[in-house]
């Protein structure tokens, strides 16, 4: 049984980037981001940031193979909340070039957020019990890239949400637009912090996914101003993370 789940996290590492290559690959539907690309929306990270998404399914294949070759004693209570991830995040790729609803792509993070955030807490549980395998660094790593990297998606899908109930425009209400994708991505990484996990891994992606909003306005929107706001807004939640640290959790 815990093989079988091992094998399926490894699949399902597998089957996330074909998911999300079903219409640029196969010309299955609409491109994940094809509705905004090229619109300059000041909220939204450079599109070359989004290759995190291929450290993430590597770190889910590695752990899938080494839990498939020595599978550890918490597999189960770890293995299910990632791979319900996993298949979440299958079912959201799929829906976004199939259905193209943002309201609907805005809905299915949040469950994707809760099973990443779960794996993640039982991760720094693990930890703090001292597990120190191979197996279990890719899990630290998998769990905690997929849990900032989400919420990330999460904060910059709140002012796309909006735009598409409305009828604001990619460029309108700029400030308030980045504040509230800001603000959200913030607040994640505290609820993170306080009550999910100490491990850096969250901020690895939530702060590459900041900077790629501040490089996109450097660099595309022509929007420096913000730009700035949102690198000082990064090395401020960074700073606050490593001075004021995270409550360590008990062991499992």
């Amino acid at each position: 049984m815990a093989r079988l789940l091992a094998f399926l996290i490894l699949l399902t590492g597998i089957a996330q980037p074909l998911a999300g290559a079903l219409a640029p690959a196969f010309g299955i539907g609409t491109p994940i981001g094809a509705a905004t690309s090229g619109q300059d929306m000041p909220d939204q990270p450079l599109p070359a940031f989004f290759s995190i998404w291929s450290v993430i399914f590597a770190a889910y294949i590695a752990f899938g193979a080494a839990a498939l070759i020595r599978p550890p004693a918490w597999l189960t209570r770890f293995g299910l909340p990632l791979l319900a991830a996993g298949l979440l995040n299958i079912l959201w790729m799929l829906t976004a070039q199939l259905v193209v609803y943002q309201p609907l792509d805005f809905l299915i993070l949040f469950p994707i957020l809760a099973a990443s955030w779960t794996a993640a807490r039982i991760a720094a549980r693990i930890n703090a019990g001292g597990e120190r395998s191979l197996a279990f660094r890719f899990a630290e790593a998998a769990s905690g890239l997929l849990s900032g990297w989400i919420s990330v998606a999460t904060a910059i899908s709140v002012p796309l949400t909006i735009r598409s109930l409305t009828t604001i425009g990619p460029t309108d209400h700029a400030w308030p637009m980045v504040w509230t994708t800001l603000l959200t991505a913030g607040a994640l990484g505290v609820l993170y912090t306080r009550f999910i996990s100490p491990a850096l891994w969250f901020f690895a992606a939530a702060g590459w996914g900041l900077l790629g909003i501040a490089m996109h306005n450097w660099l595309e929107t022509g929007m420096h101003l913000i730009g700035h706001v949102a690198a000082g807004y990064l090395v401020l939640l960074l700073v606050w993370r490593l001075t004021r640290g995270a409550n360590l959790a008990k062991p499992a």
